[in-house]
């Protein structure tokens, strides 16, 4: 199979995947998020903090790039996840960010702002969800490793 013929099978498969997910179907496992993520976010060289807002019933409202940083690090603040997650009237969240260093494992660092987010948007009754670390081709769910 030539270099072509394998981009026009990804490009193809991945208008399947928007296509699902433009309908509003809901999220029910980590690999359908991961899968949902895998379409929507590009490799950058900056670090990027992304919010996915969900009905009380999992269904995707909106994703949004909330934070930009370098490198190696993005300032999030708590405060504007809970004001954005307000505005669409999310019943859950789940959060991604990208590490363009290539390492898909999540940081201490990473896992305090889960913390500190999971915090700030329980007061209000929104659940976190997950939170994916993208790299290297991975995408990790810390959830599934219990760090959520």
């Amino acid at each position: 199979m030539t270099r072509s013929q394998e981009d026009h099978i990804i490009e193809n498969a991945l208008k399947i995947l928007r296509k699902r997910f433009e309908n509003q179907e809901s999220l029910t496992s980590p690999q359908d998020t991961k899968n949902y993520l895998a379409v929507k976010l590009t490799e950058t060289q900056r670090e990027q903090f992304y919010v996915l807002f969900l009905s009380t019933r999992h269904h995707v409202l909106k994703l949004k790039k909330l934070f930009e940083g370098t490198l190696d690090g993005a300032a999030v603040y708590p405060r504007e996840v809970v004001k954005e997650a307000l505005q669409v009237n999310a019943g859950a969240v789940i959060l991604c960010h990208n590490h363009p260093s290539g390492v898909s494992e999540p940081s201490l660092a990473d896992q305090a702002i889960t913390r500190r987010i999971k915090e700030a948007l329980g007061t209000v009754d929104i659940r976190v969800l997950d939170h994916f670390v993208v790299a290297g081709g991975e995408c990790i769910s810390m959830a599934e490793r219990g760090l959520v």
